[in-house]
């Protein structure tokens, strides 16, 4: 229905309320409470209805022929249908009551009490447990550009800066790297806007400027509560300082300035961590398989085998940016190795663990209000448990554990005062009493014990009446209507006392109160009432309390729990997949014996049907692998293992294979697979052109490359030039290759650059059919076996036949081949090829020497049309 353009003052108060707090948010989805629903009105009811797929329905206007749209949602189910709004991209208002109806006058006051965003969630249904939920500010300057990154559900809060030279590509690349759920953009930076917005799915939020503190940094020092920024290591910073500003001023618009749990603001460096761009998280399938997306088809899921969601987060994190310290990649090596080495309190810390609650989390819900009891039982009970793994880690007597278990301090004071407050089995709401335990207030004990008494003087009444009366049948009873009441039934009215008061007739009797029973009456639901708003108040207290005075020390409690579940977890991962310490240090070879691939041996089910492979690389002769072999031999499987090792050895874990060695790898490229990308109008080559390009415009000395099948998208003299040409660039750069290929010729290289070498994926043919050995071996091979392959993956064995004769035909008039099947003479079908008896035929490669126009050949062509006819000359 379309939405009425009504004047406000013809409006109901209620709407007019609705229209005008929606004025103030226009950018949001606008739910106000409304007795037992959350409901919308104009637009914003369209749109829930056509989005949640609820009931579009209308409210009366007078003076107006139809209906002023409306829908609605129970207040009960806010959060679910919230949660599929924010998930579509939406913000959303909530428009709460603030008084009590039962004493308001007039319209019941109403506020906006917290603007959902995907990038300012805290509540637990609608988060990740072991993902961060980033909210990213990115701001352009001069000198330097700045980024801030909050995520307001644990109160992680990092600044960075990188210099204005590197431009906007260095900003887009490290949002990439965070993966935000939303990003903050300056009105004005449209070229950073749409450089984010095409690069990556986060939400963008686009902030005016009326929205950015003047003044940042007297904004942090004022959050913050101090006279310097240099004790969080950012007092010569500029941008940053602006970028986490806005965060800030975001979410104390959307938390209605309920922040406090951000207590502390840390630098980073993008420099400090291998920088893994999307190519290369894709193609490693670090955290989803690269064709399904699937988690279990990933490296993350063969790690995590962590017991909370801080451990879960911070392995995710220590995946996501592998160290370039080897002091301290050996830090976190001595920390797994540890474990690795005593199973039994590595078994005791890991059972310990499950019972520890999200300790972060719940501490951002506190600040923000919106935690209940549970919550606040939840963090006693993984408090109790903290000295318990404390005293199970310094079993492990090793220094970096004995420093980990120094850190998990249980709180006794907090835990105390929760023990003390908070009743054992809390309701899931905070308004219904039954919140706070006996002893902690006077007050409300006393209050208690009027209900109590009270309730007992009720219950003895009836036995009272009886015996006074004569009325065996007499009842006490109770409705919320009436309150408490005598009920006698017809049968015995004769025998009521004169002075019963009658209050109601029912059909089968008559209900009667006296002066004593409503004064206890009043006396007793008075109680009750105030029972349950004193307990609100006294639970709010202790929960405030706790969020202001306890944040900082169980957030280094939640630190030290995640950083022990991860070294236990990967600790545990190793013992159970045979990983083994690798060796990491500043020299330039990287040694694997035995290298397996993590994912494809879990996935096989059992590390003996994987079959293991060396690698050698370094930057004199072993520097470029030229790799060739049929498909589905395993080329693509070397390739990732290698760079997937080299990866966890830097992350600080065990890694799949006899032993390794790994001099420091500053960054890992990967070109593998091939994919077109339709919304940015890009064919398969280009994607694979400009995924090249970054690979060789960002080598290292330092860097490992991955690549496999550069070319295929063109003809073949195209594809073969141009993987020829990136195979030299790379030996010329220095940075070590795997280049896993089927253009044959670029095993020539071997010839000509003492920096590459041959080798090939081992194949054993029996019966023109072959046999995967999976085995990397020295030198090349010069047989694709495509035909071979095209019959295991079922093509009709009619193709199949077809497919021999007309690469023979190919084969033996390879002379005229250009491009493709371009000027090839293939026979027709069924039509054998064979000469007549006193037929003279000319020697073939005479005649493609002929058909030859050496003015027009390149260097390349040139040679394998040598190579072709070397071949042909010696059958």
């Amino acid at each position: 229905m379309p939405t009425p353009d009504i004047p406000l003052e013809k409006l109901t108060p209620m709407l007019r309320l609705y229209v005008t707090m929606k004025l103030e948010r226009p950018d949001c989805v606008l739910f106000m409470r409304v007795g037992d629903f959350f409901e919308a009105y104009g637009d914003d009811a369209e749109l829930i209805a056509r989005e949640l797929e609820i009931t579009l329905t209308g409210r009366e206007v007078q003076g107006y022929d139809g209906k002023y749209p409306m829908a609605g949602v129970p207040h009960h189910a806010l959060e679910r249908y919230m949660a599929r709004l924010v998930q579509k991209g939406f913000k959303v208002a909530i428009c709460d009551q603030i008084e009590d109806p039962k004493q308001a006058k007039g319209l019941v006051k109403r506020a906006v009490t917290r603007v959902v965003t995907p990038g300012t969630l805290v509540e637990d249904a609608l988060l990740d447990a072991k993902s961060n939920n980033y909210l990213v500010a990115a701001i352009l300057s001069k000198p330097v550009n700045g980024i801030g990154v909050v995520d307001v559900s644990t109160g992680e809060f990092l600044i960075t800066e990188v210099g204005e030279d590197e431009g906007i590509a260095k900003v887009v690349e490290e949002i990439l790297r965070l993966q935000p759920a939303e990003c903050l953009v300056p009105e004005g930076m449209d070229e950073l806007a749409e450089a984010i917005a095409a690069a990556c799915p986060a939400t963008l939020t686009r902030l005016g400027k009326g929205k950015l503190p003047r003044l940042p940094r007297e904004a942090l020092l004022e959050h913050f509560g101090v006279q310097t920024l240099k004790g969080f290591g950012c007092d010569d910073y500029s941008a940053g300082l602006s970028a986490a500003a806005a965060l800030l001023e975001y979410l104390k618009a959307t938390h209605m300035g309920a922040v406090g749990h951000i207590r502390t603001l840390a630098t980073y460096s993008t420099e400090d961590a291998m920088y893994l761009d999307a190519s290369a998280r894709r193609n490693l399938e670090l955290t989803a398989g690269l064709y399904d997306s699937a988690r279990s088809k990933s490296l993350l899921a063969v790690l995590d085998e962590t017991r909370t969601s801080m451990g879960g987060r911070m392995l995710k994190k220590w995946l996501d940016a592998p160290l370039l310290s080897v002091e301290k990649i050996n830090a976190r090596l001595d920390a797994v190795e540890a474990f690795y080495d005593d199973a039994l309190p590595r078994g005791d810390v890991r059972d310990t663990l499950r019972g520890i609650a999200d300790l972060e989390r719940l501490m951002a819900r506190l600040s923000t209000g919106a935690a209940n009891a549970r919550d606040l039982v939840a963090l006693r009970q993984s408090l109790e448990r903290i000295p318990e793994v404390a005293a199970q880690a310094l079993q492990i007597e090793h220094p970096a554990i004995q420093a980990l278990a120094s850190a998990l301090d249980g709180l006794p004071a907090l835990t105390e005062l929760l023990t003390s407050a908070i009743a054992d089995e809390p309701p899931l709401t905070v308004r219904e009493g039954n919140l706070i335990k006996d002893g902690y207030d006077e007050n409300l004990d006393e209050l208690r014990q009027i209900v109590r008494g009270g309730k007992s003087w009720i219950a003895t009444l009836e036995a009272d009446e009886r015996e006074k009366t004569g009325i065996k049948s007499l009842k006490v009873g109770f409705n919320s209507v009436f309150g408490y009441f005598i009920e006698v039934t017809k049968a015995n009215l004769a025998y009521v006392p004169k002075d019963y008061i009658r209050k109601q007739t029912t059909a089968t009797g008559e209900r009667y109160i006296t002066p004593e029973l409503k004064e206890m009456e009043s006396k007793v639901l008075g109680a009750e009432e105030r029972i349950n708003s004193l307990e609100y108040d006294l639970f709010v207290s202790v929960r405030d309390y706790v969020a202001q005075e306890f944040t900082g020390p169980v957030l280094a409690v939640a630190q030290a729990v995640a950083k022990l579940d991860v070294v236990a977890a990967l600790a545990e991962v190793a013992q159970n997949n045979r990983f083994v310490r690798p060796v990491v240090d500043t020299g330039d070879a990287l040694e694997i014996k035995g290298g397996r691939h993590p994912v494809v041996e879990r996935l096989m089910g059992s590390a003996a049907n994987f079959i293991p492979n060396d690698t050698y690389l370094d930057t004199d002769q072993q520097q470029v692998h030229i790799i060739t072999g049929p498909n589905s031999a395993g080329k693509s499987t070397v390739l990732r293992q290698v760079a997937l090792i080299v990866l966890l050895a830097q992350v600080g874990s065990f890694v799949p294979a006899d032993s390794v060695r790994v001099g420091l790898v500053d960054r890992i490229f990967t070109r593998v697979g091939a994919h077109d990308d339709l919304a940015a109008g890009q064919s398969t080559f280009m994607v694979e052109m400009t995924e090249t390009a970054e690979i060789l415009n960002n080598a290292t000395e330092r860097s490992l490359v991955i690549l496999d099948e550069i070319g295929r998208g063109t003809s073949t003299f195209d594809g073969v030039s141009i993987a020829w040409a990136v195979a030299e660039f790379l030996a010329a750069r220095g940075c070590k290759t795997l280049f896993a290929t089927h253009y044959h010729l670029l095993n020539e290289l071997e010839k000509q650059l003492p920096n590459v070498k041959n080798y090939r994926i081992a194949v054993k043919e029996t019966n023109d059919r072959i046999i995967w050995l999976r085995k990397v071996l020295p030198g090349g091979t010069d047989k694709s076996y495509g035909i071979q392959v095209g019959r295991m993956a079922g093509l009709p064995p009619t193709v199949i036949e077809r497919s021999k004769e007309i690469l023979s035909d190919l084969e033996r008039d390879g002379s005229k081949r250009r491009d493709t099947l371009g000027g090839v003479s293939v026979a027709p079908k069924a039509q054998k090829l064979q000469m007549t008896l006193f037929e003279a035929e000319e020697h073939p490669v005479v005649e493609e020497l002929r058909g030859l126009d050496i003015n027009t050949l390149s260097p390349v062509e040139a040679l394998i049309a040598l190579q072709r006819l070397q071949k042909r000359a010696t059958k």
